[in-house]
């Protein structure tokens, strides 16, 4: 066995970024950029009013109540041709282009209007409610990099920066196969000896929401040639995701079969718990990602190895797993594996708890769950209020 932070090591190592592709705005969103999104523009691209009221020369302002002649008006929209000369105030709308000659907004609440004229309250103070040309930023500039996930904010700014298309990272297929003669599909009916298959669905609901494009190659029975004949259907697959078979019970037959296939490992077990029996290989040009059978092991397991893995694939920024936190209840020494123990952090004290039920097989607790504890291996025993690492469930 080795180690987590080994095993995570391993898939950065050789897990690459896939090619790019370039897509239209509206269909960015989510996607991982592939290269830099420069500006085509400077934004504002002119001095703009930052308030509704009247753009004046400072100069002319005195601190108490100021009389000024009523020149017009700029819009948002519909810029003023005239200039602003000394004496004059013109109405002005948020975003507008602020004339030329002025150089200061008064809100509309520090005014009032008489006929052709306005009186203004307000200190002089050029560039006051004003947006300088370039404020957001200017043409040329880096407004995203490369590895970074779209966001609705992201595509926002690209969009006001003249962006028309991204180039992104194709988004991985990630082939999932169930393995088991205990599975059937949801819908269909069970005998008492089965169970509902039903990590393959959270599996790829996983992998979708961390950018994968998921196949689901259905279940491998417990027959060799079954699971030959669905891991020969992997097609173009990127990566394959298998779903337990990988124990050494006389009914697995899983890793054998890879192996005969050309399947490499480059590992097999990871000290952890729950999910010791994950590993990773390559099959072909199909990287491989096995993960235990049990529901809690399996969901564990993927948020810290798939999420890596796609993360990798998309040449995505490699994020810090773990945050701090402070144990709101003792716990007890731990064994030899690092293990993750479900549990609830309050966001308000910044406390976290264990849950009661940590049974690999109970997936009502990792509902319940909003983190995982994270306890090193061979880690003493630790008190209420002592510093911890946590891992957040960002549950798709």
């Amino acid at each position: 066995m080795i180690s987590l932070d080994t095993a995570l090591d391993i898939l950065r190592a050789r897990l690459r970024p896939l090619d790019a592709e370039t897509v239209p705005l509206a269909s960015g969103a989510g996607r991982t950029l592939a290269e830099n999104v420069t500006a085509h523009r400077t934004q504002p691209p002119f001095d703009a009013s930052a308030m509704d009221g009247y753009a004046v020369r400072a100069s002319d302002l005195c601190g108490g109540e100021t009389r000024l002649t009523l020149s017009g008006e700029a819009a948002a929209g519909h810029a003023s041709s005239r200039a602003l000369h000394a004496g004059e105030a013109m109405r002005i709308s948020t975003g507008a282009p602020v004339p030329a000659g002025a150089d200061q907004v008064v809100i509309q609440e520090n005014t009032r209007v008489l006929g052709n004229e306005v009186w203004l309250t307000d200190v002089t103070k050029p560039g006051k409610n004003i947006r300088v040309a370039g404020t957001d930023f200017t043409a040329g500039a880096v407004l995203l990099t490369a590895g970074d996930r779209i966001t609705p904010a992201a595509l926002s700014l690209a969009a006001s920066s003249g962006a028309t298309d991204f180039s992104v990272t194709r988004r991985p297929r990630v082939a999932i196969l169930s393995t088991g003669d205990e599975l059937v599909e949801p819908g269909d009916a069970t005998r008492p000896d089965q169970i509902i298959n039903s990590l393959a669905p959270a599996i790829a609901a996983m992998a979708s929401s961390w950018g994968g494009d998921p196949v689901y190659l259905g279940i491998a029975r417990d027959d060799p040639a079954d699971v030959r004949d669905k891991l020969g259907r992997l097609g173009s697959a990127d990566l394959l995701v298998t779903i337990g078979g990988a124990s050494v019970g006389d009914h697995d037959h899983l890793r054998a079969v890879f192996g005969e296939m050309g399947g490499q490992l480059a590992f097999e077990k990871i000290a952890v718990k729950p999910g010791k029996p994950t590993w990773f290989g390559q099959l072909g040009d199909t990287f491989t990602l096995g993960l235990p059978g049990n529901p809690v092991s399996a969901m564990v397991m993927a948020r810290l190895c798939l999420k890596t893995a796609l993360t990798c694939l998309l040449g995505g920024q490699d994020e810090s797993l773990f945050a701090p936190a402070r144990l709101g209840v003792e716990l007890p020494a731990n064994g030899a594996r690092e293990t993750f123990v479900r549990a609830r952090l309050d966001t308000a004290s910044g406390r976290v708890a264990p849950l009661t039920n940590q049974d690999s097989s109970a997936a009502s607790a990792l509902v319940a769950s909003n983190c995982l504890i994270r306890r090193l291996a061979n880690a003493p025993a630790a008190g209420r209020g002592d510093r911890t690492q946590i891992l957040l469930l960002d549950h798709p």
